[in-house]
């Protein structure tokens, strides 16, 4: 029983480490997000699964903000040219 909780923890399952998160797409960090946050509503793991779930999540929250970050940034760079024509200009990192 212990085992599935880690692997719905994220940690993934028979010793194997939990899924780098800076490697996730939006999606699937959103969808394990999703998943912790019913496991701790639910209210049915034991107190330190609960914990290590609960920085798991605030870790995925923290990715998922900056891809949409990153994303919201890419879309106000398309801007509209003369006639109708659309271009997108290069994102500026500093």
């Amino acid at each position: 029983m212990a085992e599935a909780k880690r692997v719905r923890a994220g940690e993934g399952g028979a010793g194997a480490p939990a899924p780098d998160i800076a490697a996730m797409s939006f999606e699937t960090a959103l969808a394990e997000l999703e998943q912790i946050v019913k496991r701790l509503e639910a209210g049915q793991d034991s107190l330190e699964d609960a914990i290590k779930a609960y920085e798991r999540g605030a870790a995925l929250k923290r990715h998922c903000e900056g891809k949409l970050a990153e994303a919201e940034q890419r879309v106000q760079l398309i801007v509209e040219r003369g006639e109708g024509a659309v271009e997108t200009r290069a994102m500026r990192t500093e």
